[in-house]
């Protein structure tokens, strides 16, 4: 699934499969994965350190949404700690770190990327909770509740990731003289007929398919219950436009970072399966391929902007205003619309103050 072509001997514009006749013009990619994933490497690790520096240290008020977020920077950096080994293989194009490092690190990547999805997908179904049912939702949506559903993420992303990875095996081959040890590229075109076309099927139901309709779903409910003319709120458009920015970056990074990986990659393993035949396919494919990997793989710069937009609290801490209990701003339910009539109108809106006061801010 992850750089699964096969690294030339002399030039990949002049190497040619076995069993076809088609050229491996993919030879790009390599520089191209280098210099991207030391840029990631270097932003992703600041912002991810940053991130869980506040949720450790400044930020005070936890809840069930900042639980999702502190799940997704563990994922982030466990990849992110991964990059200088994948950089140095693809700059060197040799593989010196042994073959259960090189299988670790494909899990990892694996795990970053259907965890990063599933943790965004809860971030965002927590949120159509907190303003569409936010009375309703209260006994579910609790720390408690948020822990064992992160529990159940990182057992499901583990389950597929960890023998995705292990099914690789680093390879030596002869190179101008040398032995060179590959990593990444060694998916035989017999484990794609038997075990990894599965896989692919697996995954992009579960952990693409299902979210981004959940994502678009929730959103779509959000903004249907903002547009209503009854809707309350203590801070009024202000609050609704919050609201609105947070889901439209939300979204944004989600389709940019994970839509084009994971549709080129259903055709990718068409192609490794020879489902799909011909050459002009085939290079379209591993052309779009690295160029989709390395946006998929920008999500770890990315997750902490998700992380500044959906915590007013957060925003607070990152430009150094004093917080007390009383100065959080507006919570998501402040925007909400009365659930009742009008004449409990004033009650419910005091019970929603009360209810919400000593909660954790997200």
């Amino acid at each position: 699934i992850m750089y699964n072509s096969t690294l030339p001997t002399v030039s990949f514009t002049q190497q040619i499969a076995n069993n076809s006749t088609c050229i491996k013009n993919d030879g790009f990619k390599y520089p191209l994965y280098s210099t991207v994933f030391s840029i990631v490497f270097v932003v992703g690790l600041i912002t991810n350190v940053v991130a869980i520096y506040i949720f450790t240290c400044s930020l005070k008020l936890r809840n069930e949404t900042t639980t999702y977020m502190m799940n997704l920077v563990v994922s982030d950096l466990l990849f992110v700690f991964t990059l200088p080994l994948r950089v140095f293989y693809f700059i060197n194009q040799n593989w010196p770190f042994g073959s259960t490092l090189c299988k670790v690190s494909v899990s990892l990547f694996y795990t970053n990327m259907y965890g990063s999805i599933l943790f965004l997908t809860c971030i965002s179904v927590d949120r159509f909770l907190a303003i569409v049912y936010p009375f309703r939702s209260r006994a579910l949506r609790t720390k408690r509740n948020a822990k064992i559903v992160c529990i159940a993420v990182w057992v499901l992303v583990l389950s597929g990731s960890l023998p995705t990875g292990f099914l690789l095996e680093t390879t030596s081959r002869g190179n101008n003289n040398t032995n060179a040890t590959f990593c990444f590229e060694n998916f035989s075109s017999n484990q794609w007929k038997s075990h990894l076309s599965k896989v692919v099927i697996f995954i992009e139901t579960v952990g693409f398919v299902i979210p981004l309709l959940l994502n678009v779903c929730c959103s779509i409910m959000v903004l249907q219950t903002l547009r209503r003319p009854q809707t309350i709120s203590r801070g009024g458009k202000l609050n609704k436009t919050k609201i609105l920015r947070m889901i439209i970056v939300h979204l944004l990074i989600f389709c940019f970072c994970f839509i084009p990986y994971n549709v080129n990659l259903v055709f990718y393993a068409l192609v490794r399966t020879k489902t799909l035949k011909g050459c002009f396919v085939e290079s379209v494919v591993r052309t779009i391929y690295p160029i989709a990997l390395c946006i998929a793989v920008s999500n770890c710069c990315f997750d902490p902007i998700v992380y500044y937009f959906t915590s007013d609290t957060i925003q607070n801490s990152m430009k150094r205003k004093p917080q007390g209990k009383h100065s959080f701003d507006v919570k998501f339910s402040d925007a909400l619309q009365s659930e009742t009539s009008s004449n409990l109108h004033c009650s419910l809106r005091n019970l929603k103050a009360k209810v919400f006061h000593n909660e954790s801010s997200v």
